[in-house]
């Protein structure tokens, strides 16, 4: 077998997070991998750009389950530490309800406890302390079985939970949303808003995601680290890793068609007509593109098609390199407004911007004691809808981004902002950089408690095709789409076995590594991963 995997030809379309790690891992297993991009630089979502002469964050901002990388950095033969400088942030989030009224919340619980304690009063800190406990049951409870696990199934899932884990989530209640989880813990409704904002975090309304999205509070409290050079340094890290190992990536060129012959796959052809032959393809890019036809007819089966009223929130962000006052601004910021459910029913019902948004305020220059700099590097952004059936129009965003930047003011922070130091990318503008996603840019909103299991996974009907990325399982975020091209490079890999056909995927590691912060956490030494008889979980 070793033979030919020397001689398999794998093409990966798209070198976001998913993409690099999918590429790096099949090229440790001596495969031939080319990895193509259509931008001139990895990272897809997590984009950087140029402002005013400063480099700003410009997609996602956070980096938590750092066991995950650590896993694929060993892997690869080297240490996470080696590779990237990680500051931890003891802050997780500086909140703001008025221009009195704001909380930090810490990687410390009990700081957090004692911080709830003096905004909302005793009860609520001891509140917290049992939301913490279910949070981490929950997290628990749902880590092997189904964010580990390839594709699960409800029949699997309740399977590979056991009693213990049924119970668990039972005790969420029937078919509960993540708003009316969080009104039987908190009885301050500031509180139910700071918490309900873990929904968005997977581009979905609090009012209809499953409540089992609570276990995001133990991701973070088992720690939010920033990264030196931005995210987009971990994009870089990888390439530079995957390069290594022996992939070939070729950027600034773009997939028109993944080409097939005899109802599998035969490899791709680019934008300048060249054809890439391949035994496999690996896509990471929107699922919804391959349904929508804009990789060629005969892939458009290979994933479920997406109803436009099941995408996710789209965004409407500003990149800014501006001097800021007033504020006292943390590394990450939320600044709510009082309506919470009208910005939910305006973007999911009404499909419009927001008349009142929650803004969030990435400042990357700050947190962990840094000084103010003279000028800030901030992503400023607000939840949008995804395009529908029209596209916003320049006087609706300006009337939003009037009401963004009023609501900072009037909360205590005043960013001097001109046209030569702010950049606004629009949901429209991430549609033309994402195709096929209409600019949802987390594919599909986790909306009823259903949605877990409508995700595509990485194994698809045409053979030869497999799938990554933030719209496909387990779903959005940094951590979660490094995980699809995990999950990818091991179904790939499972296939080539024929004994490993009818088995369950799933990613060794897991529980017992998240609070490690080294390479000695009992990462396997192997590339990751086996493939699982389907009741079978990876030991943590």
């Amino acid at each position: 077998m070793t033979s030919a995997l020397h001689e398999h030809r794998v093409v990966v379309v798209g070198a976001g997070v998913a993409g690099l790690v999918a590429a790096l891992q099949l090229a440790q297993r001596h495969m031939q991998v080319t990895l193509i991009e259509a931008a001139e630089q990895p990272g897809g979502k997590m984009r950087q750009l140029m402002v005013d002469g400063a480099p700003i964050d410009s997609g996602p901002t956070v980096f938590t389950m750092r066991w995950i990388f650590e896993q694929i950095y060993a892997n690869a033969g080297t240490r996470l530490e080696d590779e990237l400088k990680l500051i931890s942030l003891p802050v997780l989030a500086r909140h703001a309800w008025s221009e009195n009224e704001r909380m930090d919340l810490f990687a410390d619980p009990g700081r957090s406890r004692d911080a709830i304690a003096r905004l909302a009063g005793p009860a609520e800190a001891a509140r917290f302390v049992q939301f913490c406990k279910q949070a981490r049951e929950v997290y628990d409870s749902l880590e092997g079985p189904f964010i580990r696990s390839q594709s699960p199934t409800l029949a699997s899932m309740a399977g590979d939970l056991g009693l213990r884990g049924l119970a668990v989530l039972a005790s969420l209640g029937p078919m509960s949303n993540l708003w009316d989880a969080l009104r039987q813990h908190f009885h301050d409704v500031r509180l139910q808003q700071l918490f309900a904002r873990y929904a968005t975090y997977c581009g979905s309304s609090p009012w209809q995601a499953p409540a089992t999205l609570m276990l995001i509070t133990q991701v973070e409290l088992d720690g939010v680290w920033s990264v030196e050079g931005g995210m987009h340094a971990l994009a870089r890290s990888l390439a530079s890793l995957a390069e290594k190992s022996g992939v070939t990536i070729r950027y600034a060129s773009p997939c028109t068609e993944i080409l097939t012959e005899r109802k599998k796959v035969s490899g791709v052809r680019l934008a300048s007509g060249e054809v890439l032959p391949a035994d496999s393809v690996v896509f990471n890019g929107d699922a919804s593109a391959l349904t929508q036809g804009l990789l060629g007819g005969g892939v458009r089966r290979a994933a479920p098609r997406l109803s436009a009223s099941k995408r996710s929130l789209s965004a409407l962000t500003w990149s800014v390199h501006a001097a800021t006052e007033g504020f006292p601004l943390d590394r990450h910021n939320v600044f709510f407004q009082p309506d919470y459910a009208r910005e939910f029913s305006d973007i999911f019902s009404r499909a419009r911007l927001p008349q009142t948004p929650t803004v969030y305020v990435c400042a990357q220059d700050r947190g962990s004691d840094a000084a103010a700099p003279e000028r800030d590097r901030l992503l400023v952004l607000i939840n949008a809808p995804a395009e529908g059936s029209r596209t916003l129009t320049e006087s609706e965003i300006d009337a939003c981004e009037t009401h963004s930047f009023s609501l900072l003011t009037r909360y205590g922070l005043k960013v001097h902002r001109t046209s030569e130091n702010t950049q606004r990318t629009s949901p429209a503008e991430f549609h033309r950089l994402f195709p096929g996603s209409a600019g949802a840019l987390y594919g599909m909103a986790t909306h009823g408690w259903m949605s877990a299991f409508a995700r595509s996974g990485a194994k698809t009907p045409l053979p030869g095709l497999y799938l990554a990325g933030g719209t496909v399982h387990p779903g959005p975020g940094v951590p979660m789409a490094a995980m699809s091209g995990q999950l990818a490079a091991a179904t790939l890999m499972a296939h080539l076995d024929s004994t490993s056909r009818s088995r369950r995927v799933v990613i060794s590691g897991g529980t017992s590594m998240r609070s490690a912060t080294t390479a000695t956490t009992g990462c396997p030494s192997s590339p990751l991963l086996a493939a699982y008889s389907r009741r079978t979980i990876a030991p943590h």
